[in-house]
């Protein structure tokens, strides 16, 4: 394993948590071993790895594109993170107000309806249980 990927699984880690990256790490198959291999890299290794801004504001500002971009599984995923990442749920829904001017209400409407369902769904859960 190479410096940059060994960076890069400890930024995922840290970030979205062992358990979320043990369940990926279980399901991956060769087919799908070289994206793996890219996202942890590229993402992890090189942007959420640098020391520029916090993970806080990479949070933020991630969640804001995935919003924009209309990409709901990750987005929740991403709101899932903030728990490692420092972002609070009014952090979150500042960086969604800027989704709605940006990108569109819709998407930020739709965001936003993700974003309460997830923190409600974060907030019921037992510490210290499965994230």
């Amino acid at each position: 394993m190479s410096e940059l990927t060994d960076q890069g699984m400890q930024t995922r880690r840290r970030v979205l948590g062992d358990a979320h990256v043990n369940r990926a790490e279980a399901a991956k198959t060769p087919a799908d071993a070289p994206f793996q291999a890219l996202i942890t890299d590229a993402a992890w290794g090189h942007v959420w790895s640098r020391d520029t801004i916090t993970l806080r504001e990479r949070s933020m500002l991630t969640i804001a594109l995935l919003a924009g971009l209309g990409n709901d599984h990750e987005l929740a995923m991403h709101i899932r993170a903030t728990a490692n990442t420092g972002a609070s749920e009014a952090d979150v829904m500042e960086a969604l107000l800027h989704v709605a001017i940006y990108a569109g209400v819709p998407r930020a409407n739709h965001a936003i309806k993700i974003a309460k369902e997830t923190f409600a769904t974060m907030a019921a859960k037992i510490p210290g249980e499965d994230k």
